[in-house]
């Protein structure tokens, strides 16, 4: 492997960053895009049950913040429950604009290296090949080692590219559609509870934790 990080010439170091970089975003994207940690389902039958009881005061309404993302934003229409409708609805979205923000930390990065570190394979390849035509110049073809040194040179830093931007761009993918998923949910949450909150919806708790 060593052997192979040599060969490759000094564009290895930055791909080698890179694929150390994806790694840290990848492992720290899926545990923290997990449901339970963005959007639990049973948030808003809790907070039905406050409202039922008449239990909402501000250090359920802190709690509620600190529990979820999907808290936060609940928790925005709860502080704003007396208001008119578009009113509670407007700090709904207000708070879940900065949610999805929060969400979509670091995949711009993840989007980056994906489309970088194949660049970086090319550039490794042209550098490569460029020593070939250097050799070929100066000493002919009578010297296949330097000639295969420059083609070998090439070689990897494409592969190596292509290694570190295909798992790179697939996990990119993937955590987008898991951010559109959280954010179209907490979307229906919210509605649920702007319609609670309005009267707009007669609320069933057992339905809604088998759905």
């Amino acid at each position: 492997m060593l052997e192979l990080f040599t060969a490759g010439g000094w564009l290895m170091l930055p791909l080698f960053l890179c694929s150390i970089i994806a790694i840290g975003i990848i492992t720290e994207r899926f545990w923290s895009l997990q449901t339970k940690h963005i959007s639990p389902p049973e948030l808003v039958t809790q907070i039905w049950q406050w409202l039922r009881y008449q239990q909402i005061d501000e250090s359920r309404i802190r709690a509620l913040q600190d529990n979820s993302p999907l808290g936060q934003i609940l928790a925005s229409g709860l502080i704003n429950r007396d208001a008119p409708r578009e009113i509670t609805k407007e700090s709904i979205e207000d708070v879940g604009r900065h949610v999805t923000l929060s969400l979509e930390k670091n995949l711009n990065t993840l989007g980056t290296i994906a489309a970088i570190a194949p660049l970086l394979g090319l550039l490794g390849t042209v550098i490569g090949m460029i020593k070939v035509f250097a050799v070929i110049t100066t000493e002919g073809v009578g010297n296949p080692e330097t000639l295969a040194g420059g083609i070998s040179e090439a070689l990897i830093t494409t592969a190596t590219g292509l290694v570190v931007a295909i798992p790179t761009l697939i996990f990119y993918r993937y955590f987008r559609g898991k951010v559109n998923l959280l954010v179209v949910d907490m979307e229906q949450q919210a509605m649920k509870l702007i319609e609670i909150l309005h009267g707009e919806r007669n609320f069933d708790p057992d339905k809604e934790l088998r759905e």
